[in-house]
């Protein structure tokens, strides 16, 4: 029987999870990768590679990278609806209300109607423009991070190649 934690084997629970430390992730052999036969799967595993080296980092000021991500979009927009914040990410609905629910209830957004009494706007707070702030030069760090293992000229072939990506993604 295969053993996951001490006392509990499969046979006897159906479910079982085993956690790996963040830390021991992190330094895994980019020999160990192996060739991945389709886009969706390289461009999943070098998401979660980066994804990593960026909560990393923000986790030292108590933010993910999604919530982030939300936080420096309402900074940019002033105010923003679900749905234009869900195509900007093009993330879906159901991710999205999940972590704008997380982002309320620390208080660093608030939700107020639109001119149409169904549309919800998302703002900051005072206290997530802190937050952000708190948290942009750890950002910064996992920034520096990829761009000195990248050089400027594949940073700069890395972002429009995503862009690319996205957009041809989208387009069918």
């Amino acid at each position: 029987m295969k053993e996951c934690s001490p006392g509990l084997t499969k046979d006897e629970t159906d479910v079982y999870t085993c956690t790996m430390r963040p830390e021991a992730l992190g330094k895994q052999s980019a020999a160990a990768l192996f060739d991945l036969p389709c886009a969706c799967q390289n461009l999943r595993r070098v998401t979660r590679v980066v994804t990593r080296i960026y909560d990393q980092e923000l986790r030292k000021a108590g933010l993910e990278i999604t919530q982030f991500g939300l936080l420096t979009a309402l900074a940019a927009t002033g105010e923003s609806n679900q749905k234009r914040l869900s195509a900007g990410f093009a993330m879906d609905s159901t991710t999205l209300t999940r972590t704008l629910g997380l982002l309320l209830k620390q208080g660093w957004v608030r939700v107020g109607r639109g001119k149409d009494r169904r549309e919800r706007l998302f703002r900051l707070t005072r206290e997530g423009k802190r937050k952000m702030a708190a948290a942009q030069w750890y950002w910064e760090q996992a920034e520096q991070r990829l761009r000195r293992e990248l050089g400027d000229t594949d940073w700069k072939s890395m972002k429009q190649t995503v862009s690319r990506i996205t957009e041809a993604a989208m387009a069918t």
